[in-house]
Formats: C-alpha cells, sequence, structure tokens
C-alpha cells in the first residue's frame, strides 16, 4: 500500500482551502445555526432520544460506544436503541457473512446507511453498491450514531431506506496536538491496536491520521481476521464562518468465515461444527465419497473409486463440512466538502465522494473438481466498484420557514463474477482463502452492471408557534440500471431496468408540551427502495426467462409508515414511547435453490404487502450521580399479507398471516453503568424472542439473552506518562450461552430446514489498555 493518494487528497484539500478562505469568508447564518441546533446532542448525554424531531430518532454519542470492547463495530452500541436488531457470530460484530440489522421488520438490505452524509449504499454482503461500516471508517474515529427508525431525513442519500436510516458521523478532530491509541488481547489470541496523532489547530486548519490493526483467531475452527485500516481526515475553518472537510480511508480485510448450520446440523454436530480447515486429505475424500456417490453431480464415478461411498462419521452430507471458505475487502473511500453561509438567511454545502474497492468472497468446492485432478476446486465471487457522486444541498430561513434543497447523483459500475480455480496438492492445498485469485480455469457468469441515481428533495420547517412547528416535503429519484456480460455465458439475466418516483411525500407534526412536559410528535413517511444491479441480488440476479416472467408485475418494493409518539424529561428520567403502522407493498422475496455453495440463481417472487405494528419505548434514568440505567423494549408484528401465486391465480406458497423472516416479536435491553472518580463498571442484557427463517414459519430459532460486562478505571488528572491512560476488561456473552446468532447466511427458504444459520460466539474476554487526546 502507498500513502501517495492520501498525501495528494490532503495537499490538495488544504490548498483549495486556502484558496476558497477569502471567498468564502462571511458571517454564518443565527437563522440556519439554530436549524442545525435542533440536531445537537446535550453535553455529557451518551444517548439523545431525538428531541426537537418530527419522526422517531435516537442518537448514541462516542462516549457510548467506548463502553464496547474497542474495535467494535458501531453497530454493537446501537443494539441497545429501541427495535434495533443487531446480530453477528463474532464478538466484535464485524464478521461481514454474519454481521445482520434490522428495524421494525426490515432487513438490512432495506434499511440506508451513510458516513457523514456520504451513502454507504445497503451494506450486503455482496458489495454490490457501497461498503460496510466496519470498513468506511475505523471504529475509533466515529463520533456518534443516529438511528431514525422509520424514516431518515428527506435529503438522505440513500435509495434503500424503506424500514429507517443509520447514519454514522466521524469524531471531530482535536483542537490540540496530541496522539492517542488503545490495545487489546483477549481469547483467541486477539491483538488489537489503534494509534491515532492530531495536528491540533493551527490556524484554522486541523488534521489527523490513525491506524488499527486487528488479528484474531476464529473462535472454533481453524482461521483467522484479520485488517488493517488507515483513516486520513482534514478540516478548514474559514474566519467568517464555513468549513472545508476532506478524507480518505483506506482497508483491507480479510477474514475466513465460519461453517454456515441447519438446525438439524446443530442437534446432530453441535454449535461447535466448523470447516475442516485444518485437514485437508480428509476434505480431499469426503468430496472423492460425493462424487463417487453423485452427490454433486457429473458423472458418478467422477473420479477414480478408491474413497468408497460412505461418508465417514459424524459427517452425513458433503455439505456438512466445507474445507475453508473466506472475504476479502479492499477499499479506498474519499469525500471533500465545502460548507459555506452565502448570506446571514442561506448556506451551501457541497461534496463530491469517490469509492473504490476490490472484493472477492471463496469457497473450496466439491461441486467442481480441478484440472490438477483434485475434487475440490476453489469457487470465488469477485467483486470490483468504482463509485463517484456528487451531494449538494441549501438551506434558507425565511421568515417562520426554514427551507432546505437537497440534490445527490451517483455513478456506480460495479462488476461481478463467478469463477473457479484450480487446487494442487494432496497433503496441503496449493492455495488458502485468504489469497486473490488469478488465471481461473472457468467462469460460471462475469457480467457488468452499472447504476446512476439522481435523488432530489424538498423540505420546509415551518414554526407556527413557539410549541408547535410542522415539517412537510417531498423527494423524487430515478434509478437507471443497466446489465450486460464481460464474457459470454447467458446464466443470468440482461437488459435494462429502472426506479422512477418524482413525489414521496414526508410530513410531520411536533408540540412541546412546555418546561419540563415533554414533546409529542406524529409522522407520515412514503419511501421507495429501489431495485439492485448485481449478479446475486435484485432483478438480474435469476435466469433470462425468470426475469422476463417476473418483469410485467416487477415494482420497487414501497412503503407507507405512520408513527406518533411521545419524549419525556423529568428530572434524572428521560425517554421515548412510541407506536407505528407500516403497509409495505411490492414485498420481492428471493429463495436460494440448493446449497448454497452450488451457486444456483435466486428464485425471486413478488409476494405483494406486508403489515407492521409495533410500539417502542426507551429511557435513561440518573439513579444517583455515579449510576446510570438504560432500558429498551419494542414490540413488533410483522407480517406477510398475500399468498405466493401463479400466473393462473393459484397458491403455491401460503404464506399471508406469517411473520416475516427475522422479525422477532420482543426485544429488550438493560444497561446498568457506573462511572465516579475515574473508575467505571457496566453491565448489559439484550432479550429476544423466537425469529423464523422461512417463509411459512415452520422453522425457527429460540429465543435467547446475552449479557455482557465492563470494568475499567481512567487516570483522572494525573501528570506525566499516565496522563488519559486508563485499563478495562470485558467480558461478552457473560453466562457463556449457547443460541443460533445469524439467520439468513445463504437466504430463506418457504419451508424446511435450512442450512443459513451460524452460532453465536461463547464467552469471551478482553483488556485494553488506553491513552486519550
Amino acid at each position: 500500500m502507498t500513502m501517495m493518494p492520501v498525501r495528494a487528497l490532503l495537499l490538495a484539500g488544504a490548498s483549495l482551502t486556502f484558496a476558497a478562505s477569502a471567498a468564502f469568508a462571511q458571517t454564518p447564518s443565527p437563522a440556519v445555526t439554530q436549524i442545525a441546533a435542533a440536531d445537537a446532542t446535550d453535553d455529557g448525554e451518551i444517548i439523545v432520544f431525538g428531541r426537537g424531531q418530527v419522526r422517531q430518532v435516537t442518537e448514541v454519542t462516542q462516549m457510548d460506544m467506548r463502553q464496547t470492547v474497542a474495535g467494535s463495530s458501531p453497530f454493537k452500541a446501537i443494539e441497545k436503541l429501541p427495535g434495533v436488531n443487531f446480530q453477528s457470530a463474532d464478538p466484535f460484530g464485524v464478521y461481514e457473512w454474519s454481521t445482520r440489522i434490522s428495524l421494525r421488520g426490515f432487513n438490512q438490505n432495506q434499511l440506508g446507511f451513510t458516513l457523514d452524509g456520504v451513502p454507504l449504499g445497503d451494506m450486503s454482503y455482496g458489495n454490490v453498491n457501497g461498503l460496510h461500516i466496519s470498513r468506511a471508517i475505523i471504529s475509533d474515529n466515529v463520533g456518534s450514531v443516529r438511528v431514525s427508525q422509520g424514516a431518515g431525513a428527506l435529503g438522505t442519500a440513500s435509495t434503500s431506506n424503506l424500514g429507517g436510516t443509520i447514519e454514522f458521523s466521524s469524531r471531530e478532530l482535536s483542537q490540540d496536538l496530541g496522539v492517542a491509541g488503545n490495545f487489546t488481547y483477549g481469547s483467541n489470541d486477539t491483538i488489537r491496536g489503534y494509534a491515532a496523532i492530531d495536528s491540533g489547530d493551527i490556524g484554522g486548519f486541523r488534521a489527523g491520521v490513525s491506524y488499527a490493526y486487528l488479528n484474531a483467531k476464529k473462535w472454533k475452527g481453524v482461521g483467522e481476521q484479520r485488517s488493517h485500516q488507515v483513516n486520513t481526515k482534514a478540516t478548514y475553518d474559514f474566519a467568517g464562518g464555513g468549513r472545508m472537510t476532506g478524507f480518505v480511508n483506506f482497508t483491507d480485510r480479510r477474514e475466513n468465515d465460519y461453517q454456515d448450520l441447519s438446525l438439524g446440523m446443530i442437534n446432530r454436530l453441535g454449535y461447535d461444527w466448523d470447516n475442516i480447515s485444518g485437514d485437508w486429505p480428509l476434505a480431499l475424500r469426503i468430496a472423492q465419497i460425493a462424487a463417487n456417490r453423485g452427490d454433486v453431480g457429473g458423472a458418478v464415478p467422477r473420479l477414480p473409486n478408491t474413497a468408497g461411498t460412505v461418508y465417514p462419521a459424524p459427517f452425513a452430507s458433503v455439505d456438512d463440512a466445507y474445507y475453508d471458505a473466506g472475504g476479502l475487502r479492499r477499499d479506498w473511500l474519499g469525500g471533500l466538502k465545502l460548507e459555506v453561509p452565502l448570506t446571514d438567511r442561506l448556506r451551501a454545502n457541497v461534496q463530491g465522494y469517490y469509492h473504490n474497492n476490490k472484493g472477492q468472497g471463496s469457497w473450496f468446492t466439491p461441486y467442481l473438481a480441478s484440472p490438477s485432478g483434485n475434487g475440490i476446486s476453489l469457487r470465488t465471487t469477485e467483486y470490483r466498484i468504482e463509485r463517484v457522486g456528487f451531494l449538494g444541498d441549501l438551506a434558507a430561513d425565511i421568515g417562520s420557514n426554514a427551507l432546505k434543497l437537497s440534490l445527490w447523483w451517483e455513478n456506480n459500475d460495479f462488476d461481478q463474477a463467478r469463477r473457479f480455480y484450480n487446487v494442487a496438492g494432496a497433503t496441503t492445498p496449493s492455495t488458502t482463502a485468504l489469497t486473490f485469485q488469478s488465471n481461473p480455469f472457468t467462469s460460471q457468469w462475469d457480467n457488468a452492471y452499472n447504476t446512476e441515481t439522481v435523488q432530489y428533495a424538498l423540505q420546509d420547517d415551518i414554526r407556527l408557534t413557539d410549541a408547535l412547528s410542522i415539517t412537510a416535503g417531498f423527494k423524487g429519484q430515478s434509478v437507471k440500471l443497466r446489465a450486460r456480460e464481460n464474457i459470454v455465458t447467458g446464466a443470468l439475466a440482461l437488459g435494462n431496468i429502472k426506479s422512477e418516483d418524482f413525489f414521496l411525500p414526508q410530513a410531520g407534526v411536533l408540540y412541546k408540551l412546555g418546561t419540563g412536559a415533554g414533546e409529542v410528535f406524529a409522522n407520515y413517511t412514503e419511501n421507495q427502495r429501489a431495485f439492485n444491479a448485481s449478479a446475486t441480488t435484485g432483478p438480474f440476479a435469476t435466469t433470462q426467462a425468470g426475469f422476463a416472467a417476473l418483469r410485467p408485475n416487477l415494482r420497487p418494493e414501497r412503503s407507507k409508515t405512520v408513527e406518533a409518539g411521545y419524549r419525556f424529561g423529568f428530572g434524572p428520567v428521560r425517554g421515548v414511547i412510541a407506536g407505528y403502522y407500516v403497509d409495505f407493498s411490492n414485498r420481492i422475496l428471493g429463495t436460494q435453490a440448493g446449497a448454497g455453495i452450488v451457486g444456483n440463481p435466486v428464485i425471486l417472487a413478488n409476494v405483494g404487502s406486508v403489515r407492521s405494528l409495533g410500539v417502542e419505548a426507551g429511557l435513561t434514568w440518573k439513579v444517583i450521580d455515579p449510576i446510570t440505567v438504560t432500558a429498551s423494549y419494542a414490540y413488533n408484528d410483522s407480517t406477510y399479507r398475500d399468498n405466493v401465486v401463479n400466473a393462473a391465480g393459484a397458491v403455491t406458497q401460503a404464506i399471508k398471516g406469517k411473520l416475516v423472516v427475522d422479525s422477532p416479536r420482543h426485544i429488550g435491553n438493560v444497561e446498568i453503568a457506573f462511572d465516579q472518580d475515574g473508575f467505571y463498571a457496566r453491565a448489559n442484557g439484550n432479550f429476544m424472542s423466537e425469529r423464523f427463517f422461512t417463509y411459512s414459519n415452520d422453522r425457527s430459532v429460540p429465543g435467547r439473552a446475552l449479557f455482557d460486562a465492563k470494568v475499567g478505571y481512567r487516570f483522572e488528572g494525573a501528570s506525566g506518562l499516565l496522563n488519559g491512560f486508563g485499563i478495562e476488561g470485558s467480558v461478552t456473552n457473560l453466562t457463556d450461552k449457547r443460541y443460533v446468532a445469524t439467520i439468513g447466511s445463504n437466504g430463506y427458504g418457504f419451508s424446511g430446514d435450512n442450512q443459513t444459520l451460524l452460532a453465536g460466539a461463547p464467552r469471551q474476554w478482553f483488556v485494553t489498555v488506553r491513552k486519550d487526546f
């Protein structure tokens, strides 16, 4: 890796900043500043329940995120918020094959995600239109996370935010020259380090660079998670108001996968069953037996019949365990933003961004033999993304009206291929799952996709009285998709399709009940999820015939959300109670045909509508000065409202009235925190009810309760080397609960058991030494 692109962008940003300073040195608008202040958090608060918002919004600050294990995903910090369902098979929450987050029955691909306004896409594992937050920024550099459980702001740069948005903001650079860092060691020989240096303020200019490293062995089986991350950021504050910000973030992440399980496998083999990555000869033997039996297709026997036709115990199938699998991702993400007050009542922001990704998901597959003669080849799904986009907004204060116009344009060129590589060797394989491959011996498909997005939004905040305000507006979007082949295979659908709607309204009202009495809010929102262009999700992820049959009735998924609630603050207690109704139409279901490793095209079906009803509640209570209690509860009833029917109108799958997959009815969290004289401690309990992983609800995983704990000490007010230092110990899954974390890792079926579950990590411990700015 070279740091030249980083230096070049920072120098360019600094030059532009100094060149523009004279032109934009103007007095900031008090009215526009007041608009921005409505979203600000109070000093000292770690959870903010969206005061002044017409919709359900909850925010956690960096103070709270630091209470998770160092290096954990920001999702770990927000899983305690009302209605948030987050799952991962690793204790850090960063293992991407397993991470899943949902809000009010909407899954991850139906939510919107941004970092400092830059769109992250829908965070799909397949890297279709963005990247995961764990790669977009080092978790230590996240300053706050805002969750809009029902719908985000109109100007949010997302075309997938049917059920809410999650907005990440990077930390502010320090005003003083300083260094910070932390080092963690723990279970499974986990080593994780973070180091940062900030320049401090130099005549309005500030810059910072940070680096993070992770190397952790899997908690079961053979393999590891490892990553390198570099973040750079620079800002310049103009003397008369306004700011220019530039950043470049780099990530190189490689992780070995855990074995996908079914309920039958868990009952037969246990939660600790995994890939057989440490035994290549056994993997070859299993593949040969499968070929002799005809379990993997092709001629029988496909290979010399020297291994027989009986699987060794405890194997019952070739799909019980594979040799290995892995995910590789390399990303560059950069942006440049200019914020300027044009007049005392008018403010403009302009931002450009660029994202480049190279990714590869690898799987040692027994379903295709290598030319070398081994019964296993290495199957990859390969990704290349090049996104460029621009964001702009104009905010004006006109009397009692605060107007905002937002624009977003993005062009995304995305190449995706399914390739197979030769694997030689009788005792050890000639390659690994964590190595970028080259020179395939065959390709199943190799397609190029282009997505062009244009979105605009107009909003008016009307302050009728000091107590009553109304927000109203609409957005429009046009998303054009094109799919073509890089090599001729005819395996998947090609063509053009678009998603357009130029009027998606949103309206809300806020009424402040008086000093100390809280506020009530209500909101109505319409949203649309644009189609994705890829080989693994969306309308092109099926055969040409399937696409042609589905297209006449294919419409973008849409949602209409009504929510209302009450925010309160009585002395040491603050919180929110909200209820909602969601009408979700044109629901697109994708079902996996066969084992995931086979890679069959997804079967798509439009199954009509989904209805969600629910209530959420959250509060923080400062019991006495050092002790704070945080609690949340959410009830959600999300059900399919239509059966799956064929062209003749006959019911093919009876799912009407069934609960939406991976949508627990009950989620609860309780946390107790203590912080005094440098000593701090925290205990957290997370509770979740049953979750279904078939559309017919005939298979489910039971509810579970998980507990985490942390204790630490900061050297407050110390001088010399101890200044800013602290030490802490953390334990995740304190009771060593054995449970299923992720469901749907290989998609969902209509009925029956499916190899699409991932076991949660057992009890883990970590010790961290910190140095703050």
